[in-house]
């Protein structure tokens, strides 16, 4: 398998930590033990934990006024790749990249597929593009996408995202993610009904485009860029047109994509309930869309979100197989380095989650016993799973310590050299 990070690299700096996190697991493993938990039982779930990087993800992002480019950045869709295959390398659980197009189109898609086999990454759900205006494009996106009240502009999104689905599956991709920005700014500017009637007409025409094996997830947003009204707009929205589209069609749920304070726990159990859970964009938020690094604000939200994930699988809830994925804007911060740390407090949230014991937990719902109940998600939560996490990678030939690895290999001034930015390149924001 090709490598970008040396392997020697990494085993030396394995070696200077397996003393300490041998201790450090085996002191876990017995308390652990003490609660009936093999310990060994949940390494080994912790390294079958696997997360999308988003390859839009692995450059800088910025606000709605300006972009401040990093140096090294990927400048096409094979420099993402090489950047998602050391994130994996380091990481452990990061072994499949999702594609956004046009941004990642290329001329040969055999080529591209190659490439990622080589680096052993696999491809995961495509992202379509009707949010903005490509160069030389006929009828704007300007007034909408799927629900413009243009005839031309709707059939040339339609064609678009058939379009995707057609580069997924060269990559062997099976999903189609949808999310679009239509909406309004002003009262009285759009007929409600009738806009979302002219959404659901046109994502009617993309499902039937879907492979018999594809599913198609449709991503909601509460707000930007339609400010007054978004057409799928929250959850209720987006399972009304994910039940009338088909089985094949589900919701996809991003956690920044929320109301502060909404509870998004409940929402991803009404969304099993009904078999319409797709998958999740992971990341954090203080005010709107921020795509924070996830769990660097609200890490026992996220362990929650967690709880009912595990908890469906213990169920073994039918038709439950949803996909994870990393969703942020890295502004001050190594976009590489983020992903890292990100992948790996999304598997520590799902680490911890396993941890709950949920026969007593569901003896406390029945009781009514409402702080006992909130104390067995606590204690589960509060546990450190630190020496599980870098167990699962050491096992995997990843990095005990992933961040201090990336550092020592010089891997981003090593990029700075290989790819020089672009002196003409816009600093303009990301709206």
């Amino acid at each position: 398998m090709l490598r970008r990070i040396d392997e020697a690299l990494i085993n030396r700096a394995n070696q200077s930590l397996l003393n300490e996190l041998e201790a450090d697991y085996a002191a876990l493993g017995d308390k652990l033990a003490r609660q009936n938990i093999d310990i060994e039982a949940i390494t080994r779930s912790a390294a079958d934990f696997q997360i999308a990087v988003p390859s839009w993800g692995t450059g800088t992002g910025g606000t709605r006024f300006a972009r401040f480019p990093g140096t090294g950045e990927p400048r096409n869709i094979f420099e993402k790749l090489e950047d998602c295959a050391v994130i994996n390398e380091l990481s452990g659980c990061t072994d499949s990249v999702s594609p956004h197009f046009p941004w990642d189109k290329v001329d040969d898609f055999s080529e591209l597929k190659q490439t990622a086999d080589e680096y052993g990454i696999k491809w995961v759900s495509v992202n379509s593009n009707t949010f903005q205006d490509q160069p030389g494009q006929e009828h704007s996106y300007k007034y909408g996408s799927l629900s413009n009240t243009s005839k031309e502009a709707r059939e040339l999104a339609i064609q678009h995202n058939l379009d995707c689905i057609g580069y997924g599956q060269q990559l062997g991709a099976k999903s189609l993610t949808v999310w679009v920005g239509d909406g309004s700014n002003h009262p009285g500017q759009q007929h409600f009904q009738r806009a979302f009637e002219r959404y659901l007409a046109s994502m009617e025409q993309i499902y039937k485009g879907l492979p018999d094996d594809w599913e198609m997830h449709i991503e909601h947003k509460m707000f930007e860029p339609a400010f007054y009204s978004t057409i799928i707009q929250d959850w209720g929205s987006n399972i009304l047109a994910a039940m009338q589209l088909g089985p094949k069609c589900k919701s996809l749920v991003d956690l920044g994509h929320h109301a502060p304070n909404t509870n998004i726990e409940m929402i991803v159990s009404r969304l099993i309930q009904f078999k319409k859970l797709g998958g999740f964009h992971f990341n954090d938020s203080k005010y709107g869309d921020d795509d924070l690094d996830s769990g660097s604000l609200h890490p026992y939200q996220q362990f929650l979100i967690f709880n009912e994930l595990v908890d469906a699988e213990y169920r073994k809830e039918q038709d439950f197989n949803p996909a994870y994925m990393l969703d942020q804007s890295h502004n001050v911060t190594d976009p590489a380095e983020s992903l890292i740390n990100s992948a790996i407090e999304v598997q520590r949230s799902f680490v911890k989650a396993l941890l709950v014991n949920r026969e007593a937990l569901y003896g406390y719902q029945e009781d009514n016993d409402a702080l006992m109940a909130s104390l067995e998600l606590k204690n589960a939560f509060n546990l450190d799973v630190s020496p599980i996490l870098a167990m699962a990678r050491y096992r995997k030939g990843a990095a005990i310590n992933p961040l201090a690895v990336y550092r020592s290999s010089g891997y981003r001034s090593k990029m700075a050299e290989l790819r020089p930015r672009d002196p003409n390149a816009t600093g303009s924001g990301i709206v």
